[in-house]
């Protein structure tokens, strides 16, 4: 099986290389290569080349803040480059895997929302990253469209080690507390999507949209004291008091793009059809610290 990753550079897409590695040949493009969104006709030219039976799509524009000033921009690789994509799976008879994110609903109420919550967006980012799903749903093409939020990786930035590096350097440390989600790490996005892309072709029926989180919930205050105290216990070294990490509301610290306060996404649906067991945040973001630390 000849399978097509785009955004091999991103989070997911290295942990991709390493996940669909053992499911046929992977010819991992970057922006660099070929793989570049922004570019449609070289991108589709490089498509119809390669000829693959999967076409992963991990790449996206997801300066949310920047968005809000590079619209068309954002369009072009979050929607119009993904529907050109789902047009030409469709042609080669190859199933796609895309990737969208919790930025499509409002983030209204203290629920996780399933599939079938109707999506609201907020801002550009995740307007356009709507009608990138929308294409691809239309297109008649195979596929799969994995929402997730809150995505780190022990590769690139993330965080995590940002709280991490501010720690260090400050003696107090203000933090968003009442945006309430799941830090999901990429190594588990990229082995669950080796699993479903496998049980997908074995059965169409299977394609469509899909939450995939990791379980359990928290606030990026929450999060901050639990990576800081984790550090704090390995011995590093951490100039900030538990005292002096202080919660503060979205309202205290206002950006370009407006963000959901509520990110939870139920992976019901995902356990449900592909039986597979969704762990607990805290464990991916322990492995993701033993690594760094």
């Amino acid at each position: 099986m000849k399978i097509l990753l785009l955004g091999k550079n991103g989070q997911v897409g290295w942990e991709l290389q390493r996940a669909l590695a053992p499911l046929g040949e992977v010819i991992a493009l970057g922006r660099e290569n070929g793989g570049d969104l922004a570019d449609s006709d070289s991108l589709q030219a490089n498509v119809r080349s390669i000829a693959p039976q999967v076409i992963v799509n991990a790449a996206a524009y997801t300066a949310v803040d920047k968005a809000e000033s590079e619209a068309e921009l954002a369009m072009q690789i979050n929607c119009h480059a993904p529907a050109m994509l789902a047009r030409e799976a469709l042609a080669l008879g190859a199933m796609l895997l895309h990737y969208s994110t919790d930025y499509v609903f409002d983030g209204s109420g203290g629920q996780a929302r399933s599939e079938e919550a109707a999506p609201a967006p907020l801002s550009v980012y995740g307007k356009t990253k709507l009608a990138g799903e929308e294409a691809i749903q239309s297109s008649g093409c195979l596929h799969l469209i994995l929402r997730t939020s809150w995505v780190y990786a022990a590769r690139g930035g993330n965080f995590a080690k940002t709280m991490l590096r501010l720690a260090a350097e400050r003696e107090q440390l203000k933090v968003i507390a009442d945006q309430i989600g799941a830090p999901t790490g990429a190594e588990l996005l990229a082995d669950l999507s080796a699993h479903m892309l496998v049980a997908t072709l074995d059965d169409p029926a299977l394609g469509g949209i899909y939450h995939a989180t990791a379980a359990g919930e928290t606030s990026w205050f929450d999060y901050a004291a639990f990576v800081i105290e984790h550090a704090r216990t390995q011995g590093r070294p951490i100039r900030v008091r538990p005292e002096q990490l202080l919660p503060i509301p979205t309202s205290a610290y206002p950006t370009p793009a407006q963000r959901p306060l509520n990110s939870r996404l139920s992976s019901a649906k995902l356990q449900q059809n592909f039986g597979l067991y969704m762990p607990q945040w805290r464990q991916g973001v322990e492995r993701m610290l033993t690594e760094i630390l």
